[in-house]
């Protein structure tokens, strides 16, 4: 039976209008540190990134941030974040995300978080992995995003042997608990890291 260690959380470099948003960031935080579980994201000291990491670390847990080089001085890696590995660009940060992650978890962001979710659920679509995809519905966020998804069902561009899979989680304290559930139903196999053959080729 397979167990999470970590968990891969996309969110804004932004904090968004809604103070929500960050209170959903900074509890998410506290409950991964809480739960002994490694939060890998995207390496940043702004925003929902920043919010969620400091939580982490604040809370005594770990911490891995992957940014590329050129996102250093745009982004600005939390002083308090020690375990930061910098890539040459954004392929390799999502790959090493990916690899380095049990499950994934999408806050509240923009474009770039909106990306690195769909990414995530399209290469499940594919059966190119297993790990759980959640989105963290916070005060319906992401509300537009399952209505245009129901819109692709209809007009038959998600069919049903290709099925997107993710969870819809509207409350922080239900994320851990439900990912746990689904990663229990896993093979080990299906939580190969970084260099394993079995992640690699299938990528």
């Amino acid at each position: 039976m397979a167990t999470i260690t970590s968990i891969c959380v996309y969110c804004g470099s932004g904090t968004g209008h809604d103070e929500i948003h960050v209170k959903a960031a900074r509890e998410l935080g506290a409950a991964m540190a809480k739960a002994g579980i490694r939060l890998v994201y995207g390496g940043g000291g702004i925003g929902l990134m920043g919010a969620l990491a400091k939580a982490v670390v604040d809370n005594g847990g770990k911490v891995l941030g992957i940014i590329p080089d050129f996102l250093k001085r745009k982004e600005m890696p939390l002083d308090a974040v020690i375990d930061i590995v910098t890539v040459p660009d954004m392929h390799s940060r999502k790959m090493r995300m990916f690899t380095e992650a049990d499950a994934f978890v999408a806050l509240p962001g923009g474009i770039g978080t909106l990306e690195e979710l769909i990414e995530q659920m399209t290469w499940a679509q594919l059966g190119r992995h297993a790990k759980p995809v959640a989105i963290a519905n916070i005060g319906g966020f992401w509300d537009p995003l399952r209505v245009l998804l129901d819109h692709m069902k209809q007009e038959g561009f998600i069919r049903p042997g290709l099925q997107v899979k993710y969870s819809v989680i509207d409350e922080v304290r239900d994320i851990i608990p439900i990912l746990q559930a689904q990663v229990a139903k896993l093979p080990q196999e299906a939580l190969a890291r970084e260099h394993d053959p079995v992640v690699i080729e299938k990528m």
